[in-house]
């Protein structure tokens, strides 16, 4: 029984090493867009989401939970 579990485990292993073979002869050898222009099109869309996010941030007047010290003043009490 040890024999046979040894002789497919090899057997197995040596199929797998085949696999590999095959899938690395089967590599592409020319550059595709992703591999040219893959990390530049992932900076540019970094930087475009930034500017965009600063922009919104700073320019549609969102009040950021500033504090209200010194800015409010309390009203006049008025008698009836």
């Amino acid at each position: 029984m040890f024999l046979l579990a040894k002789t497919v485990v090899s057997h197995l292993q040596v199929r797998s090493i085949k696999q590999i073979m095959v899938r690395q002869s089967h590599q592409k050898c020319v550059p595709d867009f992703h591999d040219k222009y893959g990390n530049a099109v992932l900076a540019i869309g970094a930087t475009f989401c930034v500017a965009m996010w600063a922009y919104t941030a700073t320019q549609i007047g969102i009040e950021w939970n500033l504090s209200p010290v010194g800015r409010v003043t309390p009203k006049e009490w008025r008698d009836q």
